[in-house]
């Protein structure tokens, strides 16, 4: 069985739409959460998803449009969240309001979080073993996060830690959007990153009256 992992789209419609265009067959799609927040397009990128019926989990973009967040945001990220709020109806802000800040799929062995397993607003660094351990996977083969939008994999115990990487936001030097597919039979993970029109992005951007920066740090990847 093969999954495709997906997360911090971020509201960036061009760079969810090229993904899935580019993503190899897969029999199962799931998202490690933040599909709004920043970007022009919150309700288009909740929409795919709904139509796709993917399992997400909250990011703390998304708890902070349909209620309350400790997660501390700037002004370009606070702009993003308004303008999502402003924009959402009624049934998008009701699905945002009704996922869970963890899930499992794939008859358990797939263990989706945000953040942290043990704080979805904290930014996990899978790489450290101060912070991971392969306690966190519980029964599960594949614990699958986001939040901090870099893109890598680390084995512990049995198990495998994935960050597929930001749809919508690199912040790892790479502005490509980056998503994974694991291989549940093999438990492999191959990681993957695709050219999408950043231009197209910041045009919208501009058009919408978000922060000029929102769109400019796309050529970056930061």
């Amino acid at each position: 069985m093969k999954v495709g992992l997906v997360s911090d789209i971020h509201g960036n419609r061009v760079a969810l739409e090229t993904v899935l265009e580019d993503m190899p067959p897969v029999d199962e799609l799931v998202c490690a959460g933040d599909v709004v927040g920043y970007n022009p397009w919150p309700g288009d990128c909740i929409d795919e998803l709904r139509r796709r019926d993917v399992p997400t989990v909250l990011g703390n973009h998304d708890a902070a449009v349909v209620g309350e967040t400790p997660f501390r945001f700037n002004g370009m990220a606070r702009a993003g969240v308004e303008y999502a709020k402003s924009e959402l109806t009624v049934e998008q802000l009701a699905w945002l309001a009704d996922l869970p800040t963890e899930r499992t799929e794939c008859s358990g062995r797939v263990k989706l979080v945000h953040g942290h397993p043990d704080d979805p607003h904290r930014y996990a660094r899978y790489t450290y073993p101060d912070e991971f351990s392969a306690d966190l996977l519980g029964d599960a083969d594949v614990l699958v996060l986001g939040h901090t939008h870099v893109q890598g994999t680390e084995q512990y115990g049995d198990g495998i830690v994935v960050n597929p990487g930001s749809v919508g936001q690199p912040r790892d030097g790479d502005p490509r959007a980056g998503y994974a597919v694991v291989d549940l039979a093999a438990l492999t993970v191959d990681t993957y990153r695709i050219e999408y029109d950043i231009e197209a992005v910041q045009r919208a951007v501009t058009e919408a009256g978000l922060p000029e920066r929102i769109g400019t740090r796309l050529t970056r990847g930061k």
